[in-house]
């Protein structure tokens, strides 16, 4: 018998690509996360936390520049 971990504790593995040049800084991926795992930078444009990410993909399907790519490991 396999011990299996509670529901909700397997961490996802995913890496999100932000394209800075797409990127125009309109904040809409930042409204969306649910976990806060991206933040605004010093020129306001998207900075993604990989510790907080659950890799929902929210911010990828709501950025309206196409400029953010998540990809599952």
């Amino acid at each position: 018998m396999t011990k299996q971990k509670p529901k909700g504790t397997r961490k996802k593995k995913c890496i999100v690509e932000i394209n800075r040049e797409w990127c125009k800084g309109c904040g809409i991926c930042i409204a969306f996360c649910p976990k806060g795992a991206l933040t605004g930078g010093d020129d306001d444009k998207a900075c993604w936390s990989p510790e907080n990410c659950i890799c929902c993909g929210a911010c990828e399907l709501r950025c309206p520049d196409m400029a953010i790519e998540v990809k599952q490991e």
